[in-house]
């Protein structure tokens, strides 16, 4: 290896800690204040700050009403009162599931099977103690949107249990293909390339809810803390998979790219089911109607619009035009 690529190894160790946030911002402070309960020790915040409790404004949205696919349509707009409220609460809760399900059941799958050398490419210490750290910050991140769900439902005093809502269409097509696959090598290989796609892309994910500075300030500051430490993540992922993918055979670069492709026709999308599900829970008039005519718009926007980050790695490595995916 060469001193400078040692030198840009050497800049993804770090110790595991808290993620950073802004000691000025009472949200930030208050949500790292309330992982550090936890982590006593680790906890960077050293003098009184307000809890989180202290921190929420129940006459704040807890969800832009901007990202309900249903915004603008008459169905929706005529929902008022505890209704309304009840399913901007329902759509954060989901939100932080979505991230939760996602860190738990497609990043770390894939960190794990590259901390364990699963495709034979010898990663080495730097590398491999960098995706073990990255593995320790999902768990904060899980932390974080757990916190702040719980907040929603104790302030609120609705229960909108997580439980309620099925797996996202980035975690339901992961199974999906993971189980499909023709051989543990086929499932290492796809469960890689949608770790990929998450990890360089749910930066644009948690973007969606950083600029409405109207939103509740704890949900917020909650995603701006999580997007923070993504910026490192998207930059260790993508990494991971160019070395993996220099060392493959042509048939598991196939493999490889087509989980791309995959993964990101399921991160973009919007969540139909849990809306369906969500309108049922709350006995939403025209629910199930709005959903399928939402679900059948072809001229409608993704939810994500912005994973250029994989369209530079695919770029870098010379296979943009091998991945079947329409840019």
């Amino acid at each position: 290896m060469t001193g400078d690529g040692a030198a840009e190894q050497e800049t993804l160790l770090r110790l595991p800690s808290l993620p950073p946030f802004d000691p000025g911002d009472p949200a930030e402070s208050a949500v790292i204040r309330a992982m550090g309960r936890s982590w006593p020790k680790r906890a960077t915040v050293k003098h009184q700050e307000p809890d989180l409790d202290a921190l929420f404004d129940p006459g704040r949205d807890d969800y832009p009403v901007a990202l309900i696919p249903f915004a603008a349509d008459d169905r929706f707009t005529r929902i008022d009162g505890e209704v309304r409220a009840r399913l901007l609460a329902w759509a954060w809760i989901a939100y932080n599931k979505n991230v939760m399900d996602v860190e738990q059941y497609v990043v770390n799958p894939g960190f794990r099977l590259l901390s364990q050398d699963a495709f034979g490419t010898g990663l080495g210490d730097a590398l491999t103690v960098a995706t073990l750290q990255a593995m320790v910050d999902e768990q904060y991140h899980t932390l974080m949107h757990l916190n702040a769900s719980a907040l929603t439902r104790r302030r609120r005093g609705w229960q909108l249990p997580e439980a309620r809502l099925p797996y996202g269409p980035t975690v339901r097509r992961h199974l999906t293909a993971v189980a499909a696959a023709e051989s543990p090598r086929e499932a290492a290989l796809t469960s890689l390339a949608f770790t990929t796609v998450a990890e360089t892309s749910i930066s644009s994910y948690l973007g969606l809810m950083t600029d409405d500075e109207d939103l509740q300030p704890v949900n917020r500051a909650t995603v701006v803390l999580h997007r923070r430490d993504e910026y490192c993540h998207s930059s260790i992922a993508a990494e991971l998979l160019t070395i993996v993918y220099e060392r493959l055979r042509p048939d598991d670069r196939r493999i490889l790219l087509d989980g791309l492709a995959s993964g990101l026709e399921a991160f973009e999308a919007n969540d139909w089911s849990t809306w369906s599900t969500i309108f049922e829970t709350e006995n939403v008039r025209d629910g199930a109607a709005m959903v399928a005519d939402a679900a059948h718009d072809t001229g409608r926007r993704k939810l994500v619009q912005d994973c250029s980050a994989i369209r530079r790695l695919c770029d870098d490595l010379g296979v943009t035009d091998e991945v079947p995916y329409a840019w």
